[in-house]
Parts: structure tokens; sequence; C-alpha cells
């Protein structure tokens, strides 16, 4: 059976989109990290870096990609 993934945050640069990945899979969420593979930086603000995980686990990624979202909102506004 083939697995279908889902998009689940796109990026410009290829560290934050590792970071959130490594966010997910940390909670239990598998990721992977899509489209940095080339070693010229300007080519990703034509084709971002996209985190993808499987579409069985999209709504829970995204919620935990809110909540940390909340929380990192929080931590700079006090």
């Amino acid at each position: 059976m083939e697995e279908e993934f889902k998009t689940v945050a796109s990026f410009y640069d290829a560290m934050s989109a590792r970071i959130t990945a490594g966010m997910l899979i940390e909670n239990g969420i598998a990721a992977g990290v899509f489209g940095d593979n080339s070693s010229y930086i300007s080519l990703n603000y034509v084709n971002p870096v996209e985190v993808k995980v499987n579409a069985a686990d999209y709504d829970a990624a995204m919620a935990l990609l809110a909540q940390n979202d909340e929380e990192s909102g929080q931590d700079t506004e006090d």
C-alpha cells in the first residue's frame, strides 16, 4: 500500500524545515523534509522546502504546529 504525504509547512530555508520536522518527530509524528537538495539557496524561493507527514497524521501535525506557534508568540510578547 502506498502512503500519501501531505505538506504541513513550507520554508525558504532548509534549516527551518529541519527544525520543524524534528519537532514533529520528537512528538511522535513521522515527518520528512522535501526539496532541500539544491546547493543554490536562492532556488528555494522558487520551490520552497516542504515538511510533509503521512496523510493520517496531518491533523495532529497541524494542531501541534499551531500550538507551537501560539507558544512562540506568547514568549515573544511577554
